[in-house]
């Protein structure tokens, strides 16, 4: 686009017009499995092509750049885990769902664009969007939680709390995924035991 011009720019990640189509999502979700399945680095754009069942030239026909590519990935993962996270911490469980929601396939992923974020700066900027704001509801849940146990959030701050209960869950995620276990159990059990005894009281509002 020539600098000036009158036409919109266009986000990166952001469909091309009138290429909104089930080919797209397709290739979305073949990106995502693959990340999952075999790292970052195997997303090619002939192996997600491979994995969607299209030609290569069709990634590059709606995503100009792997860039744009792994941005719409990411966006629609964080987008479908925000909505989520918003249910799930309004039921009557927000600590549980706070452990639950890092322990799923959605964390996997995303630890896979941390990954991918030192190498690349448009998603690095990206997913401190979005951070933020998954960072911000993991706090007002903790924090709900704890007042209402009179827990002094002073001594216990809800934002240090729910990055130690988030964290650990990523990090079992990680290690099971390279085959490590010594201590998940034990683990596990300990943080549920916190979570039940903390837990917002049944009828109270997250």
């Amino acid at each position: 686009m020539v600098k000036g011009a009158m036409s919109p720019q266009r986000t990166a990640g952001q469909a091309t017009p009138g290429r909104d189509s089930s080919t797209r999502r397709a290739l979305i979700r073949a990106t995502a499995n693959v990340m999952l399945e075999e790292g970052y680095a195997a997303a090619t754009s002939r192996r997600v092509a491979g994995q969607a069942g299209v030609k290569p030239a069709l990634v590059h026909y709606y995503f100009p750049t792997m860039d744009d590519l792994f941005i719409a990935v990411l966006a629609a993962g964080a987008d479908a885990n925000l909505s989520t996270q918003q249910e799930a911490f309004a039921e009557d469980a927000p600590l549980h769902a706070l452990w639950e929601l890092n322990s799923a396939q959605g964390a996997a992923l995303w630890m896979e664009f941390m990954a991918l974020a030192n190498h690349r700066k448009a998603i690095r900027s990206e997913i401190a969007g979005y951070a933020d704001r998954f960072r911000e509801l993991e706090e007002t849940a903790m924090a709900s939680a704890l007042q209402a146990h009179g827990v002094d959030t002073d001594e216990f701050p809800p934002v240090v709390m729910s990055m130690i209960v988030a964290s650990l869950a990523r990090i079992l995620v990680l290690e099971q995924g390279l085959g490590i276990s010594r201590g998940h159990a034990e683990a596990q059990e300990f943080v549920r035991r916190y979570l039940d005894r903390y837990e917002l009281p049944e009828g109270d509002p997250a």
